[in-house]
């Protein structure tokens, strides 16, 4: 039977056979990795996890952190953790390897993690201030829009009675 490769993920594929490989799951994810890369993994998510509510969820290679958008997410790599931090700042640390501008706001901050002990402060702190970051990035956004009572323009007719 003639077989082919998915584009995608370079899977050999039966014909006829059913493939959807952007669909995925952590455990698929995370299978391939080295003990020490397990536990790191299993580190940084009960970090994540110990923030609130949010939905975490794989999806192709990464498995993404999110509230109403991703705040993070980490790519799991043969030999290292690359995690991905969205802040509205360049974070300037030896455990960032680079920062990339994302959105006209947000910033991908890009670290490399292959042991547990790794997650911990600092990075625990960057994790909590992204988490954090879109809340006081929507309250930004409202106290823009509202008007302060002297600065509202009252309209010719307003105080004249009938």
């Amino acid at each position: 039977m003639p077989a082919r490769q998915c584009f995608h993920c370079k899977q050999w594929i039966d014909q006829g056979e059913e493939h959807d490989c952007w669909t995925t799951t952590e455990a698929a994810l995370t299978d391939d990795l080295s003990e020490d890369l397990k536990d790191a993994w299993e580190r940084l998510r009960e970090a994540a996890v110990e923030l609130g509510e949010q939905r975490i969820y794989a999806s192709h290679h990464s498995i993404m952190f999110a509230r109403k958008s991703c705040y993070f997410f980490v790519r799991p790599k043969k030999n290292f953790l690359e995690v991905c931090i969205f802040l509205g700042r360049a974070l300037k640390a030896p455990q960032v390897k680079r920062a990339e501008e994302a959105s006209k706001v947000k910033v991908a901050n890009l670290l490399r993690i292959t042991h547990r002990d790794e997650v911990e402060p600092p990075i625990t702190d960057w994790l909590r201030e992204a988490y954090e970051w879109e809340e006081k990035k929507k309250g930004r956004r409202r106290k823009s829009k509202v008007q302060s009572p002297e600065s509202r323009v009252q309209s010719p007719k307003a105080g004249v009675e009938k």
